[in-house]
């Protein structure tokens, strides 16, 4: 199975896949001019995921992992523990305390001192998901809910959780959560597709065209509330006025959405929402009563560039003996292009961004190759208004913060704030994972949370682990501006991995041996625990680093198998070295199959000197 790089501008079906071609970008994003300095309100937070300036002056930040909702000091960065929520969990990257909106009255009333929060949890009481058996045990019975907590300002804790909803579909990848209260008085939060149809869940098909049942309303049965935005009332009952789909009335808003992380409203009660596409084109929405948005069938517009809807789990082969690689979908697997689909949908005011042609595995980003796909990750939207005090030149924007290459971009409105105007510009670029943002009353400074770990793009080319200000909140203040497009400073020196054990040091011993029984378990393996973060192919993943090809040799040849064990036990994130020693050797065993080499007679040693012996080349 090969590509065929002579063939461009098309998707072409060849004998035995659909071919890809390299992926530059469509009116890629310009240069901002504009000076901000920067400084760091804090760091070190755990996974800091949403970012809200209070009524009392100080940013409100939930912290993904430790389920805390922590109060900051914008200038002195003073932090104070609102609550633990201690029912919180976040198996992996995905999960955990997500969403916060203030209630508007918060400080003006007592009987409305209320903060909302969204978080996935365990609940044995709602049965273990269907889909469980895909995915690591600790997800099988892991839901979301949205909780109301009420605030005392003299102490500053937050109490008396109440749940709105719960139940909700909560996995191992895209469940959206970011929550807003609308000027309506109404919640709303994204739920994602979780992830089905691609990397370790490509066997599970895409329900965001699925809408609710009655009977699934009358059981309090939330399954189809995946790839859907939801409004609820406050107290998480379903709005009369909410949109009949299929002729029922549910939470779902709106439907056909991939992953929504960011939702924001303009003063004249606009919605925008950004959504992370595949491979190509992230969106910027504005989000309407019973919109169909077009996932899975569209991504970014209607426009035949790059995106084919394969339906692996309809493949004639059983899908769980295929390896997933949007590259090259198997003769087998049945696909649709965007033009096939002739339902009306909305489409986007923008995208972020579109592929000009398509090798989705640019040499540039040295084997990282999600870091050169023309995607940012856009994981928050904001609607900002510059207003007589704020940024000038900014009178109408949206803030998109970027995952991937750790910047801010700017959408320009036009003034009916219904169309895209203008240039995208890209600001403030860092070698981290920006999250999400807030503003200063006066609109001068922009405070961004910093994820604590991931993968991003390196200022002086390719990808890098090593966060400049890992779980940090940076504050930008307008300064003026520059002469001209503003670059990124250039590092000092590379910091495109990380350091391997020290202890474990370059070896000179024979390369690994392993059985092909135990690479054929290590497969099994991967797929459940590894694959939704490093990619169906170990290469093609967008949550870590790649675990074959290029950026595997670079980082690792040389170095000793027991050297990648010991790595390989940091894994889970939320349980390091939980798993059984021989599950991680198991997991090695086929990556180095997935590297070139040949299975053996011996398996991979279970103690750590005959581990140390064997050296990986």
């Amino acid at each position: 199975m090969t590509k065929r790089p002579e063939l461009v501008a098309i998707l072409l079906v060849c004998v035995g896949f659909v071919a890809f071609l390299p992926a530059a970008e469509e009116n890629p994003p310009v240069r901002g001019s504009k000076r901000f300095a920067k400084s760091v309100v804090v760091s070190g937070l755990a996974a800091p995921w949403e970012v809200e300036w209070g009524p009392d002056d100080w940013l409100w930040v939930t912290e993904r992992t430790a389920g805390r909702v922590t109060r900051i000091h914008p200038k002195t960065g003073e932090q104070k523990t609102a609550v633990v929520i201690e029912e919180v969990r976040a198996p992996g990257g995905q999960e955990g305390l997500l969403g916060l909106t203030l209630h508007p009255n918060l400080l003006d009333s007592v009987d409305r001192d209320y903060v909302y929060v969204s978080y996935t949890y365990d609940d044995p009481e709602e049965g273990a998901d269907s889909n469980a058996d895909v995915a690591a045990p600790a997800y099988r019975y892991l839901y979301m809910k949205v909780v109301r907590f009420r605030y005392n300002a003299k102490t500053g804790r937050l109490s008396d959780p109440v749940d709105v909803i719960r139940g909700l579909p909560a996995g191992n990848d895209h469940n959206g959560g970011r929550l807003k209260l609308g000027p309506d008085g109404k919640l709303y939060l994204t739920i994602g597709d979780q992830g089905h149809n691609q990397l370790g869940n490509f066997c599970l098909p895409i329900e965001s065209q699925r809408l609710p049942t009655q009977a699934e309303v009358d059981a309090v049965d939330y399954r189809a509330y995946v790839g859907k935005t939801l409004r609820l009332n406050l107290d998480g009952s379903i709005p009369g006025d909410n949109p009949t789909l299929a002729g029922t009335v549910s939470h779902v808003y709106s439907y056909g959405h991939r992953n929504s992380q960011g939702i924001d409203f303009a003063p004249d009660g606009t919605l925008y929402a950004s959504e992370h596409g595949p491979h190509t084109d992230d969106e910027v929405n504005i989000l309407g009563a019973g919109g169909n948005y077009g996932w899975p069938h569209v991504a970014g517009r209607r426009d035949d560039k790059f995106y084919v809807y394969a339906r692996w789990a309809d493949s004639r082969i059983a899908c769980k003996d295929l390896t997933y690689d949007f590259t090259r979908i198997p003769d087998s697997t049945p696909f649709a292009r965007e033009s096939d689909y002739e339902d009306p949908f909305i489409e986007p005011i923008a995208s972020l961004f579109t592929a000009a042609d398509g090798d989705f595995e640019d040499p540039r980003c040295g084997g990282a190759h999600h870091i050169c796909w023309p995607t940012i990750g856009p994981s928050s939207i904001e609607y900002y208004e510059a207003g007589e005090s704020g940024v000038p030149g900014w009178e109408r924007v949206l803030f998109v913060t970027g995952l991937k290459r750790g910047s801010l971009y700017t959408v320009p409105l036009d003034d009916s704030g219904q169309r895209a105007s203008g240039p995208i510009e890209r600001h403030l670029q860092s070698e981290d994972r920006f999250r999400d943002t807030a503003v200063s009353p006066d609109g001068r400074t922009i405070f961004v949370a910093a994820d604590f770990s991931g993968v991003a793009e390196a200022i002086g080319g390719g990808a890098t682990n090593s966060m400049a200000h890992p779980g940090a909140i940076l504050a930008f203040t307008y300064e003026g501006e520059a002469d001209g497009p503003i670059e990124p400073v250039m590092l000092t020196k590379s910091k495109r991995s990380e350091t391997p054990s020290a202890e474990s040091g370059p070896a000179q011993g024979p390369p690994p041996h392993f059985t092909a029984a135990q690479a054929e378990a290590g497969r099994s393996a991967y797929v459940k625990y590894c694959a939704v973060c490093h990619g169906g192919n170990l290469t093609n993943g967008t949550h870590g680093t790649p675990l074959a090809g290029r950026y595997f040799d670079e980082k690792w040849s040389g170095k000793s198998v027991r050297a990648l064990f010991e790595h390989a036990k940091k894994m889970p994130p939320d349980r390091p070295g939980s798993l059984e020693d021989q599950l991680y050797l198991n997991v090695l065993a086929y990556v180095f199959q997935m590297n070139g080499v040949e299975p053996g007679d011996a398996p991979l040693p279970n103690n750590p000197s005959g581990q140390t012996r064997l050296t990986i080349r």
